[in-house]
Formats: C-alpha cells, sequence, structure tokens
C-alpha cells in the first residue's frame, strides 16, 4: 500500500488565513472548508503554485458565498417570498411573517394559513438559492392552497427548477439519513 505524503503552508490570502494541504494521493479534486478561523484547502500535490493560488482564490469565493447565503435574515427572507409571489403567484400569497426557525426537524418548511405566518428550517440556510426559493414557494403556495393536490401542484409549475429542488431536497436528505419530504 501506497503512503500518502502532505505538505503544508500557511499563507494570508485577501485578509484571510489560508492553510494549503498538498496530498500525493489527491487526484484531480479540490476542496475547502473553514477550521478554527482559517481556511483549509486541500490540493492534488501535482498542481503548480500558480494552479495552487487560482484555486485558493476560488476556493476562499466559494467558501465565502455559501458563508454569505447562511447569513441570510428574516428581513431578506420575507422579501424574496414577496418576490416569489409576485413573480409566480401573480401576488396571491401574502405572508404575515417569514422567518428561520431551528427547531424543524422532519420539514424543510411550514406555514399556518390562518396566520399568514411561514417558517423556514435552517436546515435549508446553506442551500443554493433556487433550492430556498423552491421552499418558500412551496410553503406560499400553502396560503393559497392548504393541502398537496392537484390544484396546489398547478401552483408550483411554473417555477422552473421544481423537480431539480425537489430532487436536490430528497438527496440531501437521504444522504443525511433524514426523512424529511416536502409533501
Amino acid at each position: 500500500m501506497a503512503t500518502s505524503v502532505r505538505q503544508v503552508r500557511q499563507t494570508v490570502v485577501d485578509g484571510v488565513t489560508v492553510e494549503v494541504r498538498r496530498s500525493t494521493r489527491r487526484r484531480r479534486t479540490v476542496s475547502a472548508y473553514r477550521q478554527e478561523g482559517r481556511l483549509v484547502v486541500l490540493v492534488p500535490d501535482r498542481l503548480t503554485r500558480a494552479e495552487e493560488g487560482e484555486w485558493v482564490r476560488t476556493m476562499l469565493a466559494r467558501v465565502t458565498a455559501s458563508e454569505q447565503r447562511q447569513r441570510r435574515s428574516d428581513t431578506e427572507l420575507l422579501a424574496r417570498a414577496g418576490h416569489l409571489s409576485r413573480t409566480y403567484l401573480a401576488g396571491r400569497a401574502q405572508p404575515s411573517s417569514v422567518r428561520w426557525v431551528a427547531n424543524q426537524e422532519s420539514r424543510w418548511g411550514s406555514c399556518t394559513p390562518a396566520e399568514g405566518s411561514i417558517r423556514i428550517s435552517d436546515k435549508v440556510r446553506g442551500m443554493p438559492a433556487w433550492v430556498l426559493d423552491y421552499v418558500l414557494l412551496h410553503e406560499l403556495a400553502h396560503l393559497i392552497e392548504p393541502g398537496h393536490g392537484p390544484d396546489f401542484w398547478g401552483l408550483l409549475s411554473g417555477f422552473p427548477r421544481l423537480e431539480r429542488a425537489r430532487g436536490y431536497l430528497q438527496g440531501v436528505a437521504a444522504s443525511a439519513g433524514l426523512t424529511l419530504s416536502d409533501e
């Protein structure tokens, strides 16, 4: 069995401490994550220093963008819901409140039509914008049609990434061993 050789070096890019870990076992993929205040970037050993530098900047941008998505506020969520209602539901769904919640273990979102309130699980916070849009639109549609019958799904039919978003959520739930559903 071949042993893995790993080289580690630290640098600072755009004010962020970056630890680059090169590995002889890593062939093609580059990945990154935050650890104790620094960005750790894992790269194949075969990359040149110039390629490494490009990847470090790319991964810094990706991780930063992901972190910004995770910081979306309740105010931004309400504004996004308003936009989605106007775009896909002719403005018919008008929530009284839309907020992030941490206590939803079996749903991506929920709503109370009588109150007009919508709650979105924190689990959705870091997902791509089009997935969040689907979850919001799903809950907005419940303000118009409470059940999951044909009329409900008809309301969502104009969303261009409907099936892709549903598949994404099913994949996340399956890979994490969760019993979450969008039904």
